[in-house]
């Protein structure tokens, strides 16, 4: 019986050290998300509907309009947000021992974990549970100060990253990207039930790559479709928030890592930016 004892009493300390770690975990994360004001996830069905690139200029958009905004890329198998923001610096530590976000502007801030790894190439390789606590940190340990938005640049589908996301931000909203074509409506169809499904209240659509307009004669081609979007929401009774053209412009600045939206400020794209952005601060 005294061993059994003292066998129960040694297996208890690592249980309340691990209860404890979570304690204090859940304790900063919810200091970080008090300063916090407006918690956006941008999401998509699947892959290469430029949801990262919606993103992005959605957090220039609110930037310019002088809110102070963070971008949390919590794709970890595919960090390309700091790319096409142009940075390459390292994450620095404060005193307390928090991470510090690299800084896009005076008005926008970013934290990826490809700014975290040594080698910028290097394949993420992790489970659910490394996942988890990764996202939890970037919450958490990462001195974000106040926010008026963040926005939460999330992988494809609706695995842990969003699911890990929705049960711990739980005033989240999404915002769902799209194409028009069917294959990615059919996805963007699923991502709407997962958010039903886990009580992630979605703040709107946005169909992407909406039509382009010939730079030589002016005529308007469909390149995927047009409208899908916007039907997709109106049957699903959720907001629609706008159609985005296609802009080579679009690709060759997240390329180099430039503000498509300085280079291009009067574009019919960051237009559309500009009146999605003003509809998120409508919030504030």
């Amino acid at each position: 019986m005294q061993q059994n004892n003292a066998g129960g009493c040694g297996s208890s300390g690592p249980m309340k050290e691990q209860i404890n770690a979570q304690t204090i975990q859940k304790a900063a994360v919810d200091r970080s998300l008090g300063k916090i004001k407006n918690k956006f996830l941008v999401m998509s069905g699947k892959g290469g509907v430029g949801k990262s690139s919606t993103s992005v200029n959605l957090a220039i958009a609110l930037s310019r309009k002088g809110y102070q905004v963070g971008i949390m890329d919590v794709d970890m198998h595919g960090p390309d947000v700091p790319r096409m923001l142009g940075l390459s610096g390292d994450v620095l530590i404060t005193e307390e021992h928090k991470l510090i976000p690299v800084n896009y502007s005076d008005h926008l801030k970013v934290i990826s974990i490809e700014s975290i790894l040594p080698n910028k190439d290097d394949a993420i390789i992790w489970r659910g549970a490394i996942k988890y606590n990764a996202i939890q940190q970037f919450i958490g340990d990462v001195a974000w100060g106040d926010l008026d938005f963040l926005i939460i640049d999330s992988p494809p589908g609706t695995g842990d990253e969003p699911l890990t996301i929705a049960q711990t931000i739980t005033d989240a909203r999404a915002i769902i990207v799209t194409t028009p074509q069917e294959v990615s409506l059919a996805d963007v169809r699923k991502s709407i039930n997962f958010c039903k499904r886990v009580n992630l209240e979605i703040f709107g659509l946005i169909e992407n790559m909406s039509g382009f307009t010939c730079p030589h004669c002016g005529v308007e081609l469909e390149l995927f479709g047009s409208g899908g979007g916007q039907r997709t929401a109106e049957q699903t009774k959720i907001p629609f928030l706008g159609k985005i053209p296609f802009d080579p412009g679009m690709v060759s600045c997240g390329d180099s890592g430039t503000s498509y939206q300085e280079k291009f400020e009067g574009s019919e794209t960051s237009k559309v930016f500009a009146v999605i952005a003003e509809k998120m601060a409508e919030l504030i």
